[in-house]
């Protein structure tokens, strides 16, 4: 399972990201703050990293989604990304995947690997018919439905062979509901916020492979 956190131009975190094979999670407003640039290591060798939407920071900033930022995002750093993930709306189901369909047909003629959202009030019968090699699951939507739900989102991915992440992972005890539905990734700010808590949860990860 691969831990993504947000990019930090803070030196010795990044050094410490690299070392524990974490990768990074990009955004559009991030990639602006940066000139476009992609995700790079300390020696400027270009690094791993997925390509995020930016609907849940328009959402936190009570914006609507920024489609322009978004376009020039894919442009920019679209096919150098392990995944890219559909345009969402947070947190609204029916709606969210409404929107996140009108996308999809642009987005996977051009990369390899997209990521459906999935919202409150979304099911897994809903969205299994879209779901493919090439489109994967972004668990995404409040705390309290997500942990609750992903479990059902682990079987649909197994069922229909399609990758899993889930976002918004920043403890240990997450990283095992991830471990334990069968998520194949997972992002969390913790380790570039909270530098300390990164060997944590960078054990918690590793565990995995002892109890396989």
């Amino acid at each position: 399972m691969i831990g993504y956190t947000s990019f930090t131009g803070r030196l010795e975190t990044k050094a410490a990201i690299r070392r524990a094979g974490w990768r990074w999670l990009t955004t559009p407003d991030e990639l602006a703050h940066r000139g476009w640039n992609i995700p790079t290591w300390n020696n400027g060798e270009a690094a791993p990293y997925c390509l995020d939407n930016g609907a849940w920071s328009c959402h936190t900033k009570g914006l609507e989604f920024n489609v322009e930022a978004f376009k020039r995002a894919l442009d920019c750093a679209g096919s150098g990304a392990d995944w890219v993930v559909i345009p969402d709306i947070v947190a609204q189901g029916d709606k969210s995947l409404e929107f996140s369909l009108s996308w999809m047909d642009e987005l996977t003629c051009r990369f390899d690997l997209c990521l459906l959202p999935v919202q409150d009030g979304m099911t897994p019968k809903q969205v299994k018919p879209y779901l493919n090699k090439g489109v994967g699951l972004f668990v995404g939507g409040s705390t309290e439905w997500k942990l609750s739900s992903l479990f059902e989102w682990g079987v649909l991915a197994q069922e229909t062979g399609c990758y899993l992440h889930v976002a918004r992972v920043n403890t240990v005890r997450r990283i095992k509901l991830c471990q334990h539905a069968g998520a194949d990734s997972f992002d969390g700010t913790s380790p570039v916020r909270f530098p300390s808590t990164l060997k944590l949860l960078n054990n918690a990860i590793k565990q995995q492979y002892l109890w396989s």
